[in-house]
């Protein structure tokens, strides 16, 4: 595996993968539209031990999620650029704003998730896998 790290805007906060990501998801639920400011959000799935991070993080807890159980949304604390997600529902592994990388274009999409909330002008890729919710 190559080298993967990056970070937020104003390089408070930093980080480095030392796994291959699970997957790439771009999901498409209101919650991430929300914390991403556009129409969806490009997610790397990495197991959460393989994310080592320094600087400061702000949490907020969210509890509008479809399995009952908190997402924590972390943020830089002096920027606000949103890093990852992690669920206490899927507490192995971390979610990754793909943008945050210092090499971005590593991430290709290989599943697209919550297309039944996709805004109606976004076009999904028909040979990659969707899911109407969440996975599982």
């Amino acid at each position: 595996m190559n080298k993967i790290e990056g970070g937020c805007n104003c390089g408070a906060v930093r980080y480095r993968l030392s796994d291959n990501p699970i997957t790439v998801a771009v999901c498409h639920c209101a919650n991430c539209r929300r914390q991403s400011g556009s129409a969806f959000s490009v997610n790397v799935v990495v197991a959460a031990d393989a994310m080592k991070l320094t600087g400061d993080l702000t949490t907020h807890e969210d509890h509008d999620t479809e399995s009952g159980q908190p997402v924590l949304r972390q943020f830089c604390a002096t920027c606000g650029s949103p890093i990852r997600s992690l669920s206490a529902a899927s507490p192995k592994v971390a979610i990754v704003k793909a943008g945050t990388a210092d090499d971005p274009t590593r991430f290709v999409p290989a599943i697209h998730v919550w297309t039944a909330t996709a805004l109606p002008w976004v076009e999904i890729p028909a040979s990659l896998p969707q899911f109407p919710r969440n996975l599982g």
